[in-house]
């Protein structure tokens, strides 16, 4: 196993940390207080511009785990992709769809929704980022 890898895979886990951090205590919290005739073309650019940014941390950050279980990097490195996949479940199972419903308009039950199964990926991100400042250590 590389030390390369196991610096990338953590700068790229704990980049996606902040940036879940910062989208459950700040982000999403305001979408609520944008008007009802802004949000729709708020939403667009928010998920067009937030696609921007979390795609490719979360193709690397997934690469760097496929890596590091292929590397045969131990149980953390498990534990890590154990994680990742409550993330990505969460992100496309959860929070993709919740952000499709509000395409169409505010609607308070999906964004209640959305923020909710938004703090499980936080928290899994947060257990990553753990697991991958150990592995680095």
């Amino acid at each position: 196993m590389t030390q390369w890898l196991l610096l990338v895979h953590a700068a790229a886990t704990l980049m996606m940390t902040g940036l879940v951090l910062f989208v459950a205590v700040v982000h999403y919290p305001l979408m609520a207080a944008v008007g009802a005739g802004e949000f729709v073309e708020y939403e667009r650019r928010h998920v067009a511009r937030t696609t921007w940014v979390v795609a490719p941390l979360m193709l690397v950050e997934a690469g760097c785990v496929a890596g590091l279980v292929l590397a045969g990097a131990g149980w953390a490195a498990w534990v890590g992709a154990g994680l990742l996949g409550v993330c990505w479940g969460v992100t496309f199972g959860l929070n993709v769809p919740q952000h499709g419903r509000l395409a169409a308009g505010f609607d308070g039950n999906v964004h209640r929704g959305l923020v909710r199964a938004h703090w499980i990926r936080t928290a899994a991100w947060c257990g990553r980022s753990v697991v991958a400042v150990g592995m680095l250590v």
